[in-house]
């Protein structure tokens, strides 16, 4: 089997634009699911809206892949999770490094979806000395001492920062001296790398803020409606014991 290192995905070459690429891992995780429940064939709209997408979008998306589907079929299902799964690089085997073995970096090491989407957690590292040769995940904890030699021999060419804010630009400079030419951020900072490396960024504060402030907006806005329905619709006075009609108050009970 080929590793990261030597075998890189085709998208750039073949012109598929970025946004294209981001939705790409949606319609594989809808189009697995609908494989482990034996579905043959898929409409687009039926996997458009299994992925969160318009179908124009998702059929537009499949063009880049010159995947066209049959009218009146759909989309073959097992041909379009190998068809992705393919462009996306996921048919190789890509050998990762996590480097910060806190909670975080502990939790994504249990995560157990990395190897059925083609990842192979290669080496756990940390800077504390203490956890040297701790076992998390079943593997033991490497000191960043070697974090060098641990890319050089497993052909790493993707690293996983889970470190505090202040040791995560100094591990990107490592990591990207030592041949990692893309990076999953998890630290709370921005990374600074060279043209050719991509860093892609994770940061659950941020969503967390980012819904913080819709829910604020949506509370503001519940508010705003509701002052002006209490404007606009004057309170309604009783007057006697029911209704106000042409000859004055109405009984709340008309007599049999």
């Amino acid at each position: 089997m080929a590793t990261g290192r030597t075998h890189r995905p085709a998208t750039r070459s073949r012109g598929i634009p970025e946004a294209t690429v981001a939705r790409l891992p949606l319609y594989l995780r809808a189009l697995t699911g609908l494989s482990e429940r034996s579905v043959p064939t898929v409409s687009s709209e039926e996997l458009a809206a299994a992925a969160g997408v318009n179908s124009a979008k998702l059929r537009k998306d499949f063009s880049y892949l010159g995947s066209y589907g049959t009218r009146g079929v759909g989309y073959d299902v097992e041909y379009l999770v190998y068809q992705i799964s393919r462009e996306l690089g996921l048919t190789q085997d890509w050998p990762v490094v996590i480097v910060g073995i806190g909670n975080l970096g502990a939790a994504l090491a249990n995560y157990g979806g990395f190897a059925s989407r083609g990842f192979r957690v290669a080496a756990l590292i940390d800077a504390d000395p203490a956890m040297a040769g701790k076992p998390v995940a079943g593997m033991p904890v490497q000191h960043t001492d070697d974090l060098e030699k641990i890319i050089s021999e497993n052909g790493v060419s993707i690293g996983v920062i889970a470190t505090p804010a202040g040791a995560a630009q100094q591990v990107c400079d490592r990591l990207v001296a030592a041949g990692v030419t893309s990076i999953l951020n998890f630290a709370p900072t921005v990374l600074s790398v060279p043209e050719g490396v991509d860093v892609r960024k994770v940061d659950l504060s941020i969503e967390l803020q980012i819904l913080a402030f819709h829910e604020q907006r949506k509370a503001g806005e519940d508010a705003a409606v509701a002052e002006a329905a209490a404007a606009v619709v004057p309170p309604v006075r009783a007057t006697g014991n029911g209704r106000k009609g042409p000859d004055g108050d109405m009984p709340a009970v008309m007599p049999a």
